[in-house]
């Protein structure tokens, strides 16, 4: 078991039509913490591209699953068997829906809220006990569809916060990482 090894998931959807969508605010932070590893995703058998390098001064695995958000649970349970990570080191990175545009929210454990992609990953997990960093996309206008709605890319107004947000939300991971949930929410739960 890679007892000091960490891994961080962010989900999303494949392909170039998805990149700006709501649902791949994981893939946007997975970006930023990729930048500050100091390296590329390079493809791993377990359909996901994965990067090997330290975040916080620990080691870490940095994995965007290469399937649709709603059948991600596979490459991450496939990648926490093939590192040896157990699951109180993975940090999975996702969008939320019941948080405001822009905050961000840390967790252990907890529902799906309807959210198919940790639908998916607790039950190839077996398991809901891992770290969440939920980031905030609001709730749909009006009758909007919520499955609509995070399928959509940011409104103008929000792309204008939107990398100062993915940035906070890549700290709050390596928060995590650096410091453990209780002190990472007494920081990032203060605004």
């Amino acid at each position: 078991m890679s007892a000091d090894l960490w891994l961080v998931a962010g989900l999303g959807n494949p392909g170039p039509s998805y990149a700006k969508n709501r649902h791949n605010a994981g893939f946007m932070v997975l970006g930023v913490l990729a930048e500050r590893a100091g390296g590329r995703f390079r493809s791993h058998r377990a359909r996901a591209d994965v990067l090997e390098g330290r975040l916080a001064g620990a080691r870490a695995v940095l994995a965007k699953p290469r399937s649709f958000m709603n059948v991600s649970g596979g490459p991450v349970k496939a990648l926490c068997d093939f590192y040896k990570v157990p699951v109180e080191r993975l940090i999975v990175v996702h969008d939320e829906l019941d948080i405001p545009f822009g905050a961000v929210r840390l967790k252990r454990g907890g529902g799906d809220n309807g959210h198919n992609g940790l639908r998916s990953v607790t039950k190839a997990l077996g398991t809901r006990d891992y770290l969440r960093v939920r980031f905030g996309v609001g709730r749909p206008p009006g009758r909007m569809d919520a499955a609509a709605f995070v399928l959509k890319d940011f409104s103008a107004a929000e792309r204008k916060d939107l990398d100062l947000e993915v940035d906070r939300a890549a700290d709050a991971a390596e928060a995590l990482i650096a410091d453990g949930l209780d002190a990472a929410q007494n920081v990032f739960h203060a605004g």
